[in-house]
């Protein structure tokens, strides 16, 4: 026997388009009749498991699933008076911590917790607020380059509607881990935790 070998299983899923399906099921005259002789498979139909894992997590944070558009990468370049007008800063302020780091630019950590320090000690809550809740977007909700706020958490920042991203980070980090084989998994761990503990008994 070897008893060095692991035997790990692949799993995968497949997701039926289920569209015209739904649109027969809105033929059925009487859904309380079609259960009874058939079960809940109407109910099945219905069921968007996306939908359900959004809100989901969404519970988890505490943040509500925003009717906001969701970051996609796309979005326009962000100019430096934007960040500095979300983060109650001067645009000067921005420009000397905005560097360029493992390919993609960002705030330097370092330069937020300093600010958030001074907006504490100053009593300026927006101020320190919005500056700690984007460090906690860039080092805690999308990781990526250690001590950086990247660009794309910034943008995921100033849009306001987080929870969409946060998932499908999940969804690809697992998914790419599990197609190599191995290899660090980049998402927010924290809520993939909770999601976890708050599935067992």
């Amino acid at each position: 026997m070897d008893y060095g070998r692991r035997n790990t299983k692949k799993y995968s899923f497949k997701c039926p388009h289920l569209k015209e399906l739904r649109k027969l099921s809105s033929f059925v005259l009487d859904p309380l009749d079609f259960k009874q002789r058939h079960g809940k498979l109407l109910y099945i139909l219905s069921a968007d498991v996306v939908e359900g894992l959004l809100s989901e997590c969404g519970n988890l944070l505490g943040i509500p699933v925003s009717s906001k558009v969701p970051f996609s990468g796309l979005e326009e370049i962000l100019i430096s008076h934007l960040i500095a007008e979300a983060l109650h800063l001067k645009k000067s302020e921005i420009e000397a911590h905005w560097v360029k780091k493992g390919g993609l630019f960002g705030l330097t950590s370092e330069s937020l917790i300093k600010e958030a320090i001074a907006f504490a000690q100053a009593d300026s809550v927006d101020a320190f607020e919005a500056v700690s809740v984007m460090f906690i977007y860039g080092v805690a909700l999308f990781p990526n380059i250690d001590g950086l706020v990247d660009v794309n958490a910034i943008r995921i920042f100033i849009i306001g509607n987080p929870v969409p991203t946060l998932l499908g980070d999940m969804y690809l980090s697992l998914h790419l881990r599990n197609s190599k084989g191995g290899g660090t998994t980049v998402c927010c761990v924290p809520l993939l935790y909770k999601w976890f503990i708050s599935h067992l008994p």
